[in-house]
């Protein structure tokens, strides 16, 4: 009878847990940083890669990205690392530089 009332026991800790799930509100989404979100003017350098259009942090990213990609910048034996063309040396004042210190160094470009 023991085991019974322990398993009956179980059933209800169950039962409740899921009630509980069930009545949980939706996860909100988050909403942007809006210092993301702040369009900001490329410098003379950069505008020659990304246009002179004021542009978001993130979307200023996408377009030195579609760049390397169009232009195969990429270096093939380690995708980690940019190889610079002319417009690119500008601004990053080297023949190389990884993906991770590319962001670091346009946001220089960047007001």
């Amino acid at each position: 009878m023991a085991t019974a009332k322990t398993a009956a026991k179980t059933a209800a800790k169950k039962a409740t847990t899921i009630k509980a799930a069930d009545s949980a509100a939706p996860a909100k989404k988050r909403a942007p940083n809006a210092a993301f979100m702040k369009a900001l003017t490329p410098s003379a350098q950069l505008a020659e890669v990304i246009g002179a259009t004021p542009l978001p942090r993130t979307e200023v990213t996408k377009k030195v990205w579609e760049y390397i990609k169009a232009h195969h910048l990429q270096d093939p034996a380690k995708k980690t690392m940019i190889n610079a063309d002319a417009k690119l040396k500008e601004i990053f004042k080297k023949e190389q530089v990884s993906m991770f210190e590319m962001t670091k160094l346009i946001s220089g470009h960047l007001k």
